[in-house]
């Protein structure tokens, strides 16, 4: 596992697509809402995360992407998680994220 998180994002039609690499934990979870919040704007109404080069995500991570959830669903946008690691899935469900997130096999599959 890389120890330098990284971040990239591209737009297809309505959808922002974010690309993570790295163990996702506050300064990572800011750098993402920081992205989203950046480049999520007027016509898009979905964001697509693909977490499959990030296997680890804390609870601090987690907090900063309900907090995307909690903005994608104020404007009645959805979130779709991609390429889960089984542990952070495992999480997820867990928790109840995906009550409002949905999840994907890969980001093709999301974009369909």
């Amino acid at each position: 596992m890389s120890t330098e998180f990284t971040i990239s994002h591209e737009t297809h039609k309505d959808t922002l697509v974010i690309k993570t690499v790295g163990y996702i934990n506050n300064t990572a979870g800011e750098k993402l809402v920081e992205v989203f919040e950046k480049n999520f704007i007027g016509g898009l109404n979905r964001v697509i995360i693909d977490l499959g080069h990030s296997k680890v995500v804390n609870s601090i991570g987690i907090s900063h992407l309900i907090d995307i959830i909690e903005k994608l669903n104020q404007s009645h946008s959805k979130l779709v998680f991609t390429n889960l690691d089984p542990t952070i899935e495992k999480t997820f469900n867990i928790m109840g994220i995906f009550q409002f997130a949905e999840k994907a096999d890969s980001v093709d599959s999301a974009l369909e």
